[in-house]
């Protein structure tokens, strides 16, 4: 393959020709780096999608969490993309484009956002034209595959304007790391603890946080107890992720719609926007 760093007249006619057609044509994809292997199971790309009870519910605690601050940023970009369901889901509900950075080929390929732009592209390679570009950057189940988060997170900051926000969002419940984590490439769970901690050692701060899906945690600990020894790592993500069928996906969504939002209490999951300590200035 010939990657190709294209122009910013390119890029920008590239954009125009999206915006005509309503979607991206082809999903093409902008090399701005080599792809490369990304500590995270295939299997899971093909079981997430619109209809998953879980990319939904995340969602609806994004939207609680800081839906002001997705409305009110001049530029936004989603780093770890895969294949763009928040990027689509922020299109749909907020008609706002969401620039997708990620170096799973395959995973960007699927991209299923219809015009927000598609980046390959190594964050650590900090390119000129992206330094502080972005108000809002959206880590969307990232950091929890990374063994180095200070680095990581450094790298982002390179992206982030000087009052720009960070959204992410994390496993939580240490106690429930089983082999589904070790099989999807997750080095780690989360509590706000860990979090803030985390957050500190970069010059971060938690502005704002939630747990969510406190209704899903005995389906958590029935999954370690399930999965306990299993090594067939495709059989493992399904089992662990896969809802088994309609009404079961249905039923999960009920059950994560028992809880209130924002809720400090527990949760499989830990939603937060970050900031800088101090304000770099412009």
């Amino acid at each position: 393959m010939v990657v190709q760093r294209l122009s910013a007249t390119s890029r920008n006619n590239m954009m125009l020709a999206a915006e005509t057609n309503g979607m991206m044509p082809d999903r093409k994809i902008v090399y701005l780096s080599q792809p490369a292997e990304v500590n995270m199971g295939d299997r899971w790309f093909e079981i997430a999608s619109p209809e998953h009870f879980w990319i939904r519910r995340r969602f609806e605690v994004l939207k609680k969490l800081s839906s002001d601050l997705v409305r009110s940023a001049a530029e936004m970009s989603e780093i770890g993309c895969g294949h763009g369901l928040l990027q689509r889901q922020i299109e749909d509900d907020y008609g706002r484009e969401v620039t997708g950075f990620d170096l799973h080929e395959q995973a960007l390929k699927q991209n299923v956002s219809r015009r927000s732009p598609v980046r390959c592209y190594d964050i650590f390679q900090k390119d000129p034209s992206l330094r502080a570009r972005f108000d809002l950057i959206f880590l969307f189940d990232v950091l929890e595959h990374l063994s180095d988060e200070d680095s990581f997170l450094e790298a982002v900051l390179f992206h982030l304007s000087g009052k720009g926000k960070l959204v992410l969002n994390v496993p939580s419940a240490a106690w429930a790391y089983s082999e589904y984590d070790e099989m999807v490439g997750h080095v780690r769970r989360y509590s706000i603890d860990s979090l803030q901690a985390t957050a500190r050692r970069t010059g971060l701060r938690v502005q704002r946080w939630t747990y969510w899906g406190f209704p899903l945690l005995p389906t958590l600990a029935l999954r370690k107890l399930w999965l306990k020894g299993k090594r067939d790592k495709k059989g493992v993500i399904s089992s662990g992720f896969e809802p088994g069928s309609p009404a079961v996906n249905g039923l999960l969504m009920l059950a994560c719609r028992c809880e209130l939002i924002p809720q400090k209490l527990a949760g499989t999951s830990l939603m937060a926007v970050l900031e800088r300590s101090q304000i770099e200035p412009v």
